[in-house]
C-alpha cells in the first residue's frame, strides 16, 4: 500500500530529498551537492547532467535513510530554484549548454536595453516583474543565440526549454511530460499573470519562441509518472509543482489572506495583519 510522500528540493548548491509519512513526519533526509561553474566575473553555470546526479544520489540516499520499500511512495512534489535556464534535445535529453543559474548577469545589458527602449511598463504589467537578468527569459534567449545552431533546431521543434522544475519532470517522465507550473513560469518574464499563458508579445520582444516552451499547469495536479529512474519503481505520480520561495510561503504556514513571507539575509519572517512594514529583503524576493 502506496503510504509515504517524496519531496525533491532542487537548489542553487545541492539537493535534498525527503521521505516524509502520512503525518508529515520526515523518515529520510539525504543531500548531496554538486558544483559551481563561474566562466568570468558575473556568470553563474551548473552542469545540468550534476545536477541530475544529484537528483539520483539524494533520493537513492533518502529512501535508504527512511528504510522504505520505493514501491510504497504514493506521490513526489518537487521545489526549485527558479529562474536557473536550461535547454534540452527532446530526443536525446541532453542540454546543450550548461544552466545559466538566477545569479548570472550575463543578459544584463539586453535587459537595460529593453528598459531604454520603453518596455519596462509593459513588462510590468502583464508579468508582475521589473525587467531584470534574474528572470530566466532573456537566458533562453541568450542560450538561443550564443549556441551554435540553437535557434535553427528551436525553430524545428528539435528543443526544449524549461527552469529547473520543467527538466527534472522531464528526466523523471523519460522526456514524456515538458510541463512548468505557474509559480516558475512567472519568474521568465513571459507569463502573462493575467492569462496565466506565455504571452505571444512578450515572446516576441524577447526573441524566444513558443516551441521551445512547456506548458504552464496548476502547482497540484498528476504532470506524469516515473519511467526508468534508478532505485524507484515505474509509474509514481509526480503531483506537485512550486518554485522554492512559493513553497517556503506555505512551509512557514501562510494560509491566509495577509500572511506573508519576507526574507531578509538568512532569517525570514512571517508578517500577518500586524500592520507593520515588511523589512526589505536583501534578494529582491
Amino acid at each position: 500500500m502506496s503510504k509515504y510522500v517524496m519531496a525533491i528540493d532542487q537548489g542553487t548548491t545541492g539537493t535534498t530529498v525527503l521521505v516524509l509519512d502520512s503525518s508529515l513526519a520526515v523518515l529520510g533526509r539525504h543531500t548531496v551537492e554538486f558544483p559551481q561553474i563561474y566562466p568570468q566575473p558575473g556568470w553563474v553555470e551548473h552542469d545540468p547532467n550534476a545536477i541530475w546526479d544529484s537528483v539520483i544520489a539524494a533520493v537513492q540516499g533518502a529512501v535508504s535513510a527512511a528504510g522504505i520499500d520505493a514501491g510504497q511512495i504514493a506521490g513526489i512534489g518537487i521545489t526549485n530554484q527558479r529562474e536557473t535556464a536550461v535547454i534540452w534535445d527532446r530526443h536525446t535529453g541532453e542540454s546543450i549548454y550548461n544552466a545559466i543559474v538566477w545569479q548570472c548577469r550575463r543578459t544584463a545589458d539586453v535587459c537595460e536595453r529593453l528598459a531604454q527602449n520603453g518596455h519596462s511598463e509593459l513588462i510590468r504589467q502583464r508579468t508582475g516583474l521589473v525587467i531584470d537578468a534574474y528572470f530566466a527569459g532573456t537566458k533562453a534567449a541568450w542560450l538561443l543565440d550564443n549556441v551554435d545552431g540553437a535557434r535553427q533546431r528551436a525553430n524545428a521543434g528539435e528543443l526544449a526549454f524549461g527552469t529547473i522544475d520543467s527538466f527534472l519532470v522531464w528526466k523523471l517522465t523519460s522526456g514524456k511530460s515538458h510541463v512548468t507550473d505557474v509559480s516558475n513560469a512567472s519568474r521568465t518574464m513571459l507569463m502573462n499573470l493575467h492569462t496565466r499563458q506565455w504571452d505571444d508579445e512578450l515572446l516576441e520582444l524577447i526573441n524566444v519562441p513558443k516551441t521551445v516552451l512547456p506548458d504552464i499547469r496548476s502547482c497540484s495536479e498528476i504532470y506524469g509518472t516515473t519511467l526508468g529512474f534508478p532505485g524507484l519503481p515505474d509509474g509514481i505520480p509526480v503531483a506537485g509543482m512550486a518554485g522554492d520561495q512559493q513553497s517556503a510561503l506555505f512551509g512557514q504556514a501562510c494560509f491566509g489572506i495577509g500572511e506573508a513571507k519576507c526574507t531578509y539575509g538568512t532569517g525570514a519572517f512571517l508578517l500577518m495583519n500586524t500592520g507593520h512594514e515588511p523589512v526589505p529583503s536583501q534578494n529582491g524576493l
